[in-house]
């Protein structure tokens, strides 16, 4: 009997564990229910990355003196940096450095405990390729200065969003009746009206004189 208790003890509490569980995931799917949706003229607007962003690695050769310490605590030890000993000098001389993005997790440890800050993220996102080979990027591709959103004149940078209120970015949260950035359609269209009559009365008095 004591047994038959205790199995129906396990039962609510599994009961209630799964009942939790399904209200958990029910309160973030009803949460992005009444989130707005997002609409950018991908590849025309680009939205401006945060300042932490963490995008393609930036490498400068000249200050790499081949620690290999990105190597070390890189969770998948993933840079490859070939070097040789320079007798004369009695110093490491790198030769070779490189970073396959196709299997970089961009987790930053190696800019983190980089000791001369050879390396560096940038703000850069678009690594798509048709050959994964492509996204093995070398000394000289690492090189590359960083591309800036802001930078480009065929491309218009997004900091606010336009279907949110001024200054605005994040959809949680608003109330029902927060109005979006710019001019309402009608509110355009009033003006438009107030133009044309300012300009037809303008006509009329210059016919008249």
């Amino acid at each position: 009997m004591p047994n038959f208790f205790k199995q129906v003890a396990d039962y609510a509490k599994e009961t209630r564990q799964a009942a939790k569980f399904i209200g958990q995931g029910l309160s973030v799917t009803f949460d992005h229910m009444k989130r707005r949706p997002v609409t950018v003229q991908y590849p025309y607007e680009k939205l401006v990355p945060s300042e932490r962003y963490r995008g393609r690695i930036h490498f400068e050769f000249d200050k790499c003196i081949s620690c290999e310490v990105c190597v070390r605590v890189c969770p998948i030890n993933l840079p490859v940096v070939d070097w040789e000993f320079d007798k004369e000098s009695k110093k490491k001389k790198l030769s070779h450095y490189s970073i396959d993005f196709g299997v970089c997790i961009f987790c930053g440890n190696c800019v983190e405990y980089c000791p001369t800050n050879c390396l560096s993220m940038t703000e850069e996102y678009e690594l798509a390729s048709y050959d994964r080979h492509d996204l093995n990027y070398d000394s000289v591709a690492l090189g590359r200065l960083p591309y800036k959103v802001t930078d480009d004149p065929m491309v218009t940078p997004l900091r606010e969003l336009a279907y949110l209120p001024k200054g605005v970015m994040n959809p949680h949260g608003l109330p029902a009746g927060s109005r979006r950035a710019g001019q309402r359609p009608e509110e355009i269209r009033a003006e438009m009206e107030a133009e044309s009559a300012a300009t037809k009365s303008t006509d009329s008095e210059e016919e008249a004189q």
